[in-house]
């Protein structure tokens, strides 16, 4: 997982080029999803090429061409021609890794949002792109899986009041599923700083200071990611904004607060991780310090009775002499010195422990 993900042409190239750069991974295989519906008719078919949904585009009802997969540049630029699709808009489909915006043009709006997931036991974000105009809706997604497959479910069973609105309606519902995915991403995330905070009080060592970082810079990801994505919802419940209706706007306020609610989240845990390895430093420094007090109080213990020890190990023993040790010639003289060093360090430890030192 990196911190910068985003492909680019080189500089210098003309906008709004559409140049398939050397992928990364294995490509994966696009699939292109039409659904046409109205309050009475729900239409779907898997389209071949880009040009099979033409006959769709003439009738009054609700059109939405999903696009799953690694799409090329000749099928992205036939997408485009064939919707009036703005090059500048396509050249950032092409480059995935772009900050959520919306862009207006003449005729339709184009929104970037990304989609996090768990991928390859990390986190990620996938780029949606999605298009907005009359009565069409055009998706874009690389991620493996179809995320937009309980929508597809909702407009099967839809007794009329999903299909009666517009395709603003439907805009708002797959800005829902984008935005709604983070939830449960950080009630994992939730679930990671609890074993985190366990293994602090309990025993941390390098292992645990890893996994804090790691989590510190998967929070830093989705922050970058989803941060702009509140942005993106305010643009949409401008009051000038064309194709939104005051009936779906009250639907993007919710779509807004849970927005707010994810980036409360983010920024609390982004908190606490921080506060983690505060911990971690503090548990590693307070382990260091009860160390080095045992091994002050053992050597603490030891310099007296090393004293004793050097002094009668002079040996400086003379008959004649009245300076010469008297000890070196007494029947109890060695365990008497063993006892009296047995007898510093039991007073020591005495003192020790009412310092409250042990």
């Amino acid at each position: 997982m990196g911190y910068f993900n985003k492909t680019y042409h080189p500089p210098g190239t003309a906008p709004g080029t559409l140049t398939e750069r050397p992928a990364e991974r294995e490509p994966r295989p696009i699939r292109i999803s039409l659904v046409d519906y109205t309050p009475e008719e729900f239409i779907e078919h898997q389209l071949l090429t880009a040009a099979d949904c033409r006959p769709y585009l003439k009738r009054e009802s609700v059109t939405w061409i999903h696009v799953q997969g690694d799409v090329a540049a000749e099928t992205l630029r036939h997408l485009g021609e064939l919707f009036e699709l703005h090059p500048l808009a396509l050249e950032d489909v092409m480059n995935s890794g772009q900050r959520p915006k919306l862009d207006s043009y003449d005729e339709q709006d184009f929104i970037v949002v990304n989609l996090p997931e768990f991928r390859n036991g990390g986190i990620a974000t996938e780029q949606i792109s999605l298009f907005f105009g009359h009565k069409l809706v055009v998706s874009f997604c690389r991620a493996a899986q179809d995320p937009f497959e309980p929508v597809r479910r909702r407009l099967r069973t839809s007794t009329g009041r999903f299909r009666a609105r517009g395709a603003d309606y439907l805009l708002y519902t797959l800005l829902d599923v984008v935005i709604d995915a983070g939830f449960p991403m950080f009630e994992r995330f939730g679930e990671t700083i609890e074993e985190l905070e366990d293994e602090l009080l309990d025993c941390p060592d390098r292992e645990t200071m890893a996994r804090i970082h790691r989590l510190k810079r998967e929070l830093l990801l989705l922050r970058r990611s989803l941060w702009p994505q509140r942005e993106v919802i305010t643009a949409l419940l401008r009051e000038e904004q064309i194709g939104i209706t005051a009936e779906t706007q009250v639907y993007l306020r919710d779509c807004y607060d849970h927005t707010v609610q994810i980036m409360d989240l983010l920024e609390t845990y982004r908190d606490m991780a921080t506060s983690m390895l505060d911990v971690y430093l503090s548990s590693i420094g307070n382990r260091t310090n009860d160390v080095m007090r045992v091994l002050t109080i053992i050597a603490t213990i030891f310099i007296p009775l090393t004293f004793i020890a050097g002094v009668y190990g002079m040996n400086f023993s003379h008959d004649a002499s009245p300076w010469a040790m008297p000890e070196l010639r007494w029947y109890y003289g060695y365990p008497l010195v063993l006892l009296t060093m047995l007898g510093v360090a039991g007073g020591l430890l005495f003192f020790f422990r009412r310092k409250k030192w042990l």
